[in-house]
């Protein structure tokens, strides 16, 4: 039997928690936790529309360096993405059709790539 493996948290480097917290949230990442653990460890939780993985953001979460993450998700439709993205005053990249589905990237304030990805599950395509 094959246990089950779920991913709930990726931590996402920043340089400024607030104005990273304020651009997750402006694109509509709902922000579960923002809590000070200790001294220098602040824990900021925020996830997706529709996610069952979160980010985490915070000081003393990760040593990466800000602007190193790449994050890759999953949307229904890349075009509605872009346009929510663009609404919210982010920069987004054009949309991108590739055979094995349709892209849309973004940066966050620190440089994180982001992909947003509407996979064609349609037969054969």
């Amino acid at each position: 039997m094959t246990a089950t493996w779920k991913i709930e948290l990726i931590p996402v480097p920043v340089t400024d928690v607030d104005r990273a917290k304020a651009f997750y949230e402006k694109i509509g990442f709902n922000a579960d936790h923002d809590y000070p653990v200790r001294e220098g460890l602040r824990f900021v939780q925020l996830t997706p529309p529709g996610s069952a993985c979160s980010i985490v953001i915070g000081d003393g979460i990760t040593e990466k360096t800000p602007g190193t993450q790449e994050i890759q998700v999953v949307v229904a439709d890349a075009e509605a993405a872009r346009r929510q993205l663009l609404d919210a005053g982010v920069e987004a990249g054009e949309v991108d059709v590739q055979p094995w589905g349709t892209f849309v990237h973004f940066t966050d304030p620190d440089g994180n790539r982001w992909s947003l990805q509407a996979i064609d599950r349609r037969p054969n395509g």
